[in-house]
């Protein structure tokens, strides 16, 4: 069995029909044995279909993908795990321990208050990212623009996330690898750009920030109950399970099931660190 990942510097990339690189693993006994990414030759969504039919790919794991590029997968035969996040070897391993659900269900019950929709964002924005690379945490578009000498640039940068009880619950250190974003495009959480914006190569630097300046506090409008019999796919669903949606504009996003009977399940949607004051240690490694 082949598995493909929408690949970008180690994590899933979250836009299907823009990514540049596929990471490809091959499967035997349910283990991963070999790795390679894979360039997209620069076509998009219905040829990347085909492309990755050509690679005798069994399974796509991505972020968001659109109804056009969902039916050309189908029809190339390629399993389709939509609104995956973060890093993609785990993504996979996941998946491989039947972790990682995508139930294919539409739902247009997902909605955030504020003028802020998963459906607003243009080309190059998405929410959720995988890891502390997760945009709109306090509001995209709510805040003023930042400046500084690094915004609109390149910037690789070490980090390490931790709770305020020390426990870590990211690190980059760990994986090996720097993480890569433009600061100030809203790739990142608010504070986490903030720090980085006139930042130093080869400085380093401690931020302490508020559930504000990353992923907000939790929304009450973001759980919902819906009927079992509206979501197909939703009658094996357990409490505690994180499964992924689509809204109404066809995006997927994660939610966490909170309860279920026998006739109604109740989602959350908010970002599961959504409330939590947040530590970090950055390294700018380079801007370029």
């Amino acid at each position: 069995m082949k598995i493909a990942v929408t690949y970008d510097n180690g994590n899933i990339f979250q836009h299907f029909g823009r990514t540049e690189s596929f990471k490809v693993y091959d499967v035997e006994d349910n283990k991963v044995v070999s790795s390679e990414v894979i360039g997209s030759n620069g076509v998009g969504h219905g040829a990347l279909a085909g492309l990755l039919a050509d690679r005798a790919v069994d399974v796509l794991i991505c972020g968001g993908i659109g109804g056009g590029a969902q039916q050309a997968l189908a029809d190339a035969g390629v399993e389709l795990v939509a609104g995956a996040e973060g890093d993609a070897d785990q993504a996979v391993e996941a998946y491989l321990k039947g972790e990682l659900i995508s139930t294919g269900a539409n739902c247009d019950h997902h909605h955030h208050e504020d003028g802020h929709s998963c459906g607003d964002h243009g080309d190059g924005h998405s929410c959720g990212s995988g890891g502390c690379g997760d945009s709109c945490g306090g509001g995209c578009g709510s805040e003023p623009k930042l400046t500084g000498r690094n915004v609109g640039k390149t910037c690789r940068t070490h980090y390490r996330g931790t709770f305020n009880d020390g426990t870590q619950f990211d690190s980059s250190y760990d994986r090996g690898e720097p993480l890569e974003f433009v600061c100030g495009a809203g790739q990142m959480i608010r504070g986490f750009d903030a720090a980085v914006a006139d930042m130093e190569v080869g400085q380093v630097v401690d931020v302490h920030l508020m559930p504000e300046e990353a992923y907000g506090m939790p929304d009450p409008n973001a759980v919902f109950t819906v009927e079992i019999a509206q979501l197909p796919g939703s009658e094996e669903l357990e409490a505690g399970q994180q499964v992924y949606l689509s809204n109404q504009y066809g995006q997927p996003f994660p939610v966490k099931v909170v309860t279920k009977d026998e006739t109604t399940i109740t989602f959350d949607a908010n970002h599961e660190m959504a409330g939590k004051e947040l530590n970090f240690r950055i390294e700018l490694v380079e801007v370029k």
